[in-house]
């Protein structure tokens, strides 16, 4: 109910976004662009709107709510798997570097940590929104990627034998944050970001996204088609999620987009872009290796995220095709 709710309204919106954009349209269509590149152009400026609306909705929640979020996470203890992949699962800016923060000052446990870098989707909830018509594609995405990191972190927690026991009792009030994307503080939040981080937030996403269109949109004009433009990318192979998950790691949301984008257009499968997505940890592995100081627990960690991601998608790419 809530997803067709969802579906109507972005649709409404969508129908006065191309109104709005149709003297745009024509004036790039006078310009004699090839036709791949001139989609390309269209189709990104038509995810703007959405992206900021999305980004903005972002900003406020995590200015009112990021804080009880934060703190209910440090204090769920047994349930900090649970807690941390529900709260990590809304795209939030910042959460996967608060989890690294709090699990290097030994507040969460190994668990914990591994669910939220998980269940973290970093841009791919505001690019898929950002087209209506791809929106049923959110809630079996969110789902899946719950799934397996609750999954993963209660295990991880008791094979390890890490529980709440182990971890400092001590307040993360004290606790000094890195800087989220586009430099802004995800501690001390300031009101002129609720308008200033979104703005950036949005034209950065938007610098990625149609870079990584044109790509991907000669890639379907030399292929001669969408549904043959898997065949760059080892479409159907046990080995497509391991490569999605490998580049997951990469610290940077340009990676995700390019993950959902490559999912958007077919050039990767379902499987796929789960253990990309899984594996996409943002800024909080970059995190991690700053302020952990044993290597070889990072290490650990990175290991089992990267194995997670790429057994979940070699399983889930098996049984759902």
């Amino acid at each position: 109910m809530i997803q067709a709710f969802l579906i109507n309204a972005l649709s409404l919106i969508n129908s006065a976004n191309e109104a709005m954009f149709s003297p745009l349209d024509n004036f790039i269509g006078k310009l004699g662009l090839i036709s791949w590149a001139e989609d390309a152009i269209i189709d990104s400026f038509h995810m703007l709107p959405f992206l900021f609306l999305i980004f903005l909705i972002i900003e406020f929640v995590e200015y009112f709510y990021a804080d009880k979020i934060n703190k209910i996470a440090e204090h769920s203890k047994k349930a900090g798997p649970l807690v941390g992949s529900l709260a990590a699962s809304f795209p939030q800016c910042g959460f996967s570097i608060i989890a690294s923060t709090l699990y290097t000052e030994r507040l969460i446990t190994k668990g914990t940590l591994i669910s939220v870098y998980l269940a973290t989707s970093d841009e791919a909830i505001p690019v898929i929104l950002s087209d209506p018509t791809k929106v049923a594609l959110v809630v079996p995405l969110l789902l899946t990627k719950i799934f397996i990191a609750i999954i993963a972190g209660y295990a991880i927690d008791m094979v390890l034998k890490t529980t709440h026991t182990n971890v400092k009792n001590i307040s993360a009030d004290k606790i000094e944050y890195d800087e989220g994307c586009c430099g802004h503080h995800i501690h001390k939040r300031r009101k002129r970001d609720l308008i200033l981080h979104p703005l950036m937030h949005t034209l950065n996403v938007f610098v990625f996204i149609i870079c990584i269109t044109f790509c991907l949109n000669y890639l379907v004009f030399k292929s001669g088609g969408e549904e043959n433009l898997g065949q760059y990318f080892l479409n159907n192979s046990v080995f497509q999620p391991a490569i999605t998950a490998i580049v997951g790691l990469i610290p940077n949301c340009a990676i995700s987009i390019a993950i959902t984008l490559l999912y958007l257009k077919g050039a990767i499968g379902f499987g796929s872009v789960i253990s990309g997505l899984c594996s996409s940890a943002g800024l909080g592995l970059l995190v991690l290796f700053k302020k952990n100081g044993n290597l070889k627990d990072t290490l650990t960690i990175v290991f089992l995220l990267l194995f997670i991601s790429i057994v979940s998608g070699i399983l889930i790419q098996t049984f759902y095709n």
